[in-house]
């Protein structure tokens, strides 16, 4: 550890528990890392606009948001990546043609989350920012994630392989797909951090659970799955440490920073 530059953190499933609370013993454990001069990331397919309940006790170095697409050091942007207004109708028209003119979607712009949910997130998951109920019959700012819920797996990997610069990642907690441009992954975004920061990519350590961390946990120095985390995520790391739900994060940053 005493040559780690960056703690990197996904937060569902990772530093946030079941019930979406991060335990204060993890945020003193934080702190502690941060007097030693670790910086501190978060690196989570939400937008920041869904995140902002955990912004301020957390105060990221680095925040990757939407999977990649958004990525600042503190208020410095350093990677924005986004579809247009005019690419994003056209995943909607090809939804709604494969999936049904019902079918649930979401798009994440800089500021704003919308989505046609039949069921309002804020029911499920009381931690959602703002959320903007549409028909989405007119998009007119750039999107930085689209989103899609479908049980018909076969055909949605059937519509993706016509797709040219376009990075499709499925969710395991669920039946939905997370669309953003080709360049806007985890693993890119901590390249342009490191680049930023002047710091290696091996002096990082990221901890993750699901198939959008895979690729960060292979990149990084150390790249650390979660006892929660879906099987792939534990084969593609070095280490396994305990779940989120039993303070892992804090169990492992108490251990290495002894």
């Amino acid at each position: 550890m005493k040559d780690c530059k960056l703690l990197l953190f996904d937060l569902d499933g990772t530093l946030l528990r079941s019930d979406k609370t991060i335990s204060d013993r993890t945020l003193k454990d934080l702190e502690n890392a941060r007097k030693r001069g670790i910086l501190v990331g978060i690196s989570t397919s939400r937008s920041e606009v869904n995140c902002e309940k955990f912004l301020s006790s957390l105060r990221p170095d680095v925040f990757i948001s939407c999977g990649g697409a958004l990525v600042k050091a503190g208020e410095r942007v350093l990677l924005e990546a986004a579809f247009t207004p005019e690419e994003t109708m056209e995943f909607i028209r090809e939804a709604r043609g494969r999936f049904g003119s019902g079918v649930e979607m979401t798009v994440d712009t800089r500021e704003k989350h919308y989505w046609n949910y039949k069921i309002d997130p804020k029911t499920l998951d009381a931690t959602w920012g703002a959320a903007i109920y549409t028909d989405f019959e007119h998009v007119d700012q750039p999107c930085l994630k689209f989103c899609v819920e479908t049980t018909e797996e076969d055909a949605l990997w059937d519509w993706v392989q016509g797709m040219d610069g376009v990075d499709v990642i499925r969710f395991s907690d669920g039946n939905w797909y997370k669309f953003t441009k080709k360049n806007a992954t985890k693993e890119n975004a901590i390249r342009e951090t490191a680049k930023a920061l002047g710091i290696d990519i091996s002096s990082i350590t990221a901890f993750g659970d699901d198939y959008a961390d895979i690729g960060m946990l292979k990149l990084c120095g150390v790249g650390v799955a979660m006892g929660n985390a879906i099987p792939e995520v534990k084969e593609a790391a070095d280490l396994t440490i305990g779940s989120n739900d039993r303070d892992g994060i804090a169990e492992y940053l108490e251990r290495i920073l002894a």
